[in-house]
């Protein structure tokens, strides 16, 4: 497959760069230092998976010169989303699949509009992934998995074929007949997990042992489940005992990107995380006041130092 990578951040540059090695013809987009540092020594991957060294990877700010592409991975900050859709318009063909990892529960719709809903599918990447230096991405822990599914429901031939592609490349990779749901399965996990990792300034262990920071993570947890189910999404009735189940297996330094990103003083997707979920709790009327707080005090930060 032809395949562009918009962009080559922790999610991106990971899954890109596997498909990569396995010998799909795959064009980053990255910008900045990352960018020189990529067509200047390669994409290199640190992984408990397996280190990768990409020595002469694809890699371009503009899209436009790519061409046509089967395939794009979009993976960009929630706050970039329109600029980078409206970016990856020379990329498409009649059949291009561009398929989002990003957290959140908008981005459909988002590049849906600017992209036009036949090309735009769904996916969910479970990982923790960052960019440690100018081209390189390092991987913490061995979970790397993703979902993908077409967003009206089913299977299609498309969705399976890059499913495959992932298999291949030694991704664990699976077809959702239910895209949406699992979108939000994750949301619940990760608005709490970037909203109170952020509040906090501590990573999951620490959390876990406070009961009361404890507590209000459960209640964060809560509070999403009880959005999404406003909002007419069929989550399963042990959705909220089967994250907290989750989260407290977690490994004890783990951080949610929002936490990273407020640690070096970059823009937040405050508004797209807690931000949502106290939008739509409105809309709705529940009462949010756990991702409020997170809210209410991570705002002063939400557009960077």
């Amino acid at each position: 497959m032809r395949i562009a990578v918009m962009a080559a951040g922790g999610v991106g540059g990971y899954f890109g760069g596997r498909l990569a090695a396995a010998g799909h013809d795959v064009h980053f987009i990255a910008r900045g230092a990352h960018l020189d540092a990529i067509r200047a020594e390669g994409l290199r991957i640190e992984s408990p998976l397996g280190d990768l060294r990409l020595a002469d990877a694809s890699a371009t700010d503009d899209p436009a010169t790519i061409g046509g592409v089967d395939v794009v991975i979009f993976a960009v900050k929630l706050w970039d989303t329109e600029r980078a859709a409206i970016a990856c318009r020379p990329l498409l063909k009649p059949d291009t699949l561009v398929v989002t990892f990003q957290n959140g529960v908008s981005s459909l719709g988002t590049l849906s509009e600017h992209l036009g809903a036949e090309h735009v599918a769904g996916g969910v990447a479970h990982i923790a992934a960052v960019i440690g230096a100018p081209g390189l991405i390092r991987h913490g822990g061995t979970m790397a998995k993703l979902t993908i599914g077409e967003r009206s429901g089913g299977r299609s031939a498309r969705i399976g074929r890059l499913v495959e592609c992932f298999r291949a490349a030694d991704v664990e990779c699976l077809e959702s007949e239910a895209i949406e749901r699992a979108i939000w399965e994750k949301f619940v996990f990760l608005s709490a997990l970037s909203g109170m990792t952020a509040l906090c300034r501590q990573p999951i262990g620490p959390i876990r042992s406070a009961p009361d920071a404890w507590a209000l993570f459960g209640a964060a947890v809560a509070e999403t489940a009880a959005v999404a189910r406003a909002c007419g999404v069929d989550l399963p009735p042990d959705t909220e005992e089967r994250t907290l189940s989750f989260s407290a297996g977690l490994p004890e330094g783990m951080k949610a990107s929002m936490l990273h990103d407020l640690e070096a003083g970059r823009p937040l997707e405050l508004r797209w995380l807690s931000g949502e979920v106290v939008r739509l709790g409105r809309v709705h009327g529940v009462a949010t006041p756990a991702h409020l707080a997170a809210l209410a005090a991570l705002n002063f930060y939400s557009g960077g130092r």
